[in-house]
């Protein structure tokens, strides 16, 4: 008797939020599309950001007659700060909830409003990440340590990107952001780039056109905030980089930038340092690891292009630079060792990594090109006495822009 055949995989896509409003004074543009989602929303943030986005959203309310309340989310999307939300929404019997901040407050307020069964609109205060768009959060410990990300089943119902509020923040919040954002290329095309799915070559294809916006824009958008070329690059942070996510899913993920950046919280002298810096860092890391194990000529040549880069904006690129730099040994070999962990997205790598592996590129980020090939490549295989097959051709990570325009070089 035949065995009865598995069902087809059913791969479900959670691409966009249902609505995106954006422009120079977006949140009183869109009190109408707010108001359409309830009538006692509680907003969750951060106490600076409550206090500063409050007289931006009070006028909505009254407007509308919503009866809201305000929740912080306290330092990390942890479990506790998320217990303590849910608390908030029931004792105010919100109906919808509203996240403003960055991506930690953003994190929490989609992943209680998802837990409550509640509608959620983000309001990112700054171009620093793309969680306002993503269907995705991730969960820390109280010490502030990454602890795992939780897949949420839809994106949020409205998002609200304020140019005149997100250019209140830091320049050093759009910086992270551009670290942040140029990592999707780099991850993405060594986790799907030999993919011949229609929606995965899609993301691969969007991440190459991000990472070319931002080398191409970058510079002149810090350099004139408010500007075109600004809220350009801030699209490109806040909401292509999440289109690149929600278009390649769980089939297009993060590699080793994020592993790096997972296994540096840990470490509490990393909390100074922002996400996309960490990341932004991990990118190096990440390149480094395809030099030294695979002997990959054109991962050098892409990791010599964003240390220009990198210096040419203030991204961070040594330990150094994030304050680590007196870290000892130990203290090394335990966020190389998170990082490495069975779980993680570092093993999306085609080779095998150790934490040996990863602290020797850690600590070698700014390495010149090597002179000899093989023998940097035989070096990094020693490290863990085990036998790899002969380094393999570069795969689509380390691909290289065309000449850098004009307009970039200026």
């Amino acid at each position: 008797m035949a065995k009865p055949s598995s069902p087809p995989t059913l791969i479900t896509s959670m691409i966009a939020p249902a609505q995106v409003m954006r422009g120079q004074g977006a949140i009183a543009q869109a009190a109408e599309a707010i108001a359409q989602l309830g009538r006692r929303p509680v907003v969750i943030g951060g106490d600076r950001t409550l206090k500063g986005v409050r007289p931006r959203l009070q006028p909505v309310f009254k407007k509308h007659s919503l009866s809201a309340t305000e929740a912080s989310y306290g330092a990390d999307c942890s479990e506790a700060s998320l217990a303590k939300l849910r608390e908030a929404i029931a004792q105010h019997g919100a109906d919808f909830v509203i996240g403003v901040g960055g991506g930690k407050a953003l994190d929490a307020a989609k992943l209680v409003a998802h837990q409550t069964s509640l509608p959620i609109v983000t309001i990112p205060t700054s171009g620093a990440t793309c969680a306002a768009w993503t269907a995705l959060s991730n969960v820390y410990s109280e010490a502030g340590a990454f602890l795992y990300d939780v897949g949420l089943p839809r994106c949020p119902d409205l998002l609200i990107l304020d140019y005149d509020l997100v250019q209140t923040a830091a320049p050093r919040t759009l910086v992270a952001g551009i670290g942040d954002a140029i990592a999707k290329w780099y991850e993405a095309s060594v986790s799907s780039g030999h993919s011949e799915r229609t929606f995965l070559i899609a993301a691969v294809q969007q991440a190459r056109v991000l990472r070319d916006i931002l080398f191409q824009k970058s510079a002149e958008a810090l350099r004139s905030p408010g500007s075109d070329t600004w809220q350009d690059v801030v699209d490109a942070t806040v909401l292509l980089a999440g289109v690149i996510g929600g278009i390649g899913g769980a089939q297009c993920r993060t590699v080793a930038a994020h592993a790096v950046h997972n296994g540096l919280t840990h470490l509490p002298q990393s909390h100074g340092t922002l996400h996309g810096e960490k990341v932004a860092y991990g990118i190096l890391v990440q390149l480094r690891l395809e030099e030294m194990v695979q002997g990959n000529r054109l991962a050098s040549s892409a990791r010599q292009q964003l240390l220009q880069f990198y210096d040419d904006i203030g991204l961070p690129r040594t330990l150094g630079d994030l304050g680590l730099g007196d870290i000892t040994i130990a203290q090394l070999q335990h966020a190389a060792e998170v990082a490495c962990a069975d779980h993680s997205d570092i093993h999306r790598l085609p080779f095998a990594v150790t934490p040996a592996h990863l602290m020797a590129a850690m600590v070698s980020t700014t390495a010149p090109i090597a002179d000899s090939w093989a023998q940097e490549a035989a070096t990094a295989r020693n490290l863990d006495d085990a036998d790899r097959a002969p380094a393999q051709p570069s795969h689509p990570s380390s691909f290289l822009l065309p000449p850098v325009s004009a307009e970039v070089s200026e």
